[in-house]
Order: C-alpha cells, then structure tokens, then sequence
C-alpha cells in the first residue's frame, strides 16, 4: 500500500475499534494471514500468528456475546475505555508502518484519539437506546455497531478512501445526532 492509502486505512481501522476493539484486529491478521491484501511488518506480523488469531478469535467471541447482555455490555463498555483506543494504537501503527508516513509515536496517538473518539460515541448513544428502549435496543444496536466494525475493517483494507469517507460520515453522523439530543424544546407560549 502506498503512503495516502496506508493512512486512510489507520483511520479506517482506528475507527473500528472503537466499535469494537476485536473485530478489527481479527480481521487485518486473518487478512495478512490468508491473503495477499495487507502485509504486516515486524513486529505487528505477531497479530497473524495463528495463536494469536485464536486468542483474539475467543476474546471477540466472548466481547460478541457478552455485549448483546445488559449488565455485561456496561462492564464490557468501560473496559473499553482503555482497550478501544489501545487497539486504535496497535491498528494505526501497523497499517503505517510499511509507508512509514507518519511517526510511530504521531500514529500511536492518532489511534488512540479516532478509537477512542469512536468509542466515545458509542458509549455516549448506548444510554440513549437503553432509556428509550427500556435495554431492548441495546443488543441491536450492539449487532449494528459490531457489523458496522467488520465493513469497516475490510473496507479499510480493500479500499480505504471509502473506509475513511465512512468513519467521517459516522463522524458527522454522530455530532449532528449529539446536537439534535442536547437542543432543548422550545418552551410553548
């Protein structure tokens, strides 16, 4: 992957894992594992280590099914205060460090600000459902956020301009919801 692209699928990829910190992580090592689409440089090539890809595999499990349960997915959620942006760090080193674009310790940092801006937005919309869906909601929702990592990580590899339009849109997304939320009703005459 050239420089430009190498970046954009960092953010692509940071950008899920504030979804869902597995799910990405998972999908770049089985894709430099089988595939040819990404190639990963020492010492990030551990994440297609076929121990490691179990490991993560159990864990993204685990994280699948426990997120879709009330209770569990507020623990989960506040794990993911740290392990969201510390895998956007992994995630953005790792697509960078063939092009080299970016300084490992600016990509570091960028990775832990996408993911952990993504997982913000998550963790800020998850009461949201909860109080109008009475928790209902809240394992769509899961779904809907842990498919939406896995297109986004695959798109991030495939084709990370889109990859990276999408994470903005969710951006722009997300503010204008946030706004619309905050707005207070007009008081009636």
């Amino acid at each position: 992957m050239n420089g430009m692209m190498s970046l954009l699928s960092a953010f692509g990829l940071s950008t899920a894992a504030g979804l869902n910190a597995y799910i990405p992580l998972l999908t770049i090592g089985v894709l430099a594992r089988y595939t040819d689409l990404i190639t990963l440089d020492a010492p990030y090539d551990i994440l297609e280590h076929p121990v490691v890809l179990l490991v993560i595999a159990v864990i993204a499990l685990l994280d699948l099914i426990g997120d879709k349960i009330p209770a569990v997915d507020h623990t989960l959620h506040a794990a993911g205060v740290i392990l969201a942006p510390a895998a956007g760090a992994v995630l953005f080193l790792a697509a960078n460090s063939d092009a080299g674009l970016v300084h490992p310790v600016f990509a570091a940092i960028c990775g832990v600000i996408v993911a952990g801006f993504a997982h913000g937005a998550r963790a800020t919309a998850r009461p949201f459902v909860t109080a109008t869906t009475g928790g209902v909601g809240n394992p769509v929702v899961s779904f809907l956020e842990d498919v939406a990592a896995l297109i986004l990580s695959v798109l991030a590899i495939i084709l990370p301009v889109l990859a990276f339009l999408a994470a903005l849109a969710g951006i722009l997304l997300f503010l204008a919801l946030l706004r619309r939320m905050r707005r207070k009703p007009a008081p009636a005459s």
